[in-house]
């Protein structure tokens, strides 16, 4: 069995090599892979701006200028929440939704160009391993 410390440290190292890979595969997008990341997070609807900065790991302050800028490009819109005024909320207008799409789609064909790399077993190890990734980074 796998040294958990020794397994993270290896680990680490791919999740590195991944991000920076889709940042190179994302770099002639019209959206950076954090503003990618931040309107996944409001597909599902409006959002606190304290949310959205907790999930993303940032710091409230952060999270307002990436809001801002996609707000300023038309991404997004900002709103206030009925309950309590005081309470910022984001939501992804259509054409934030549009390029939400377009740059998904692209990242998913650079992903299969990738995947065409690799060999029918090594593509099935990838497969098998998914089910773990999804419960290792449950609740996270």
């Amino acid at each position: 069995m796998s040294d958990p410390r020794a397994l993270a440290e290896r680990f680490n190292r791919q999740i590195r090599d991944i991000v920076l890979m889709l940042r190179r595969a994302n770099a002639g997008q019209a959206i950076t892979t954090q503003q990618m990341f931040v309107m996944g997070s409001l597909e599902g609807g409006s959002r606190r701006m304290s949310d959205l900065a907790a999930e993303h790991g940032v710091r409230l302050p952060t999270m307002t200028r990436q809001i801002g800028r996609l707000a300023r490009d038309g991404l997004v819109i900002r709103g206030r929440e009925a309950e309590d005024a005081r309470v910022v909320t984001a939501e992804l207008t259509p054409v934030g939704r549009q390029r939400l799409q377009h740059a998904r789609e692209q990242r998913i064909t650079f992903l299969a160009g990738r995947m065409t790399l690799l060999n029918d077993a090594e593509r099935a190890s990838i497969e098998a391993a998914l089910p773990a990734l999804e419960k290792l980074f449950a609740g996270s």
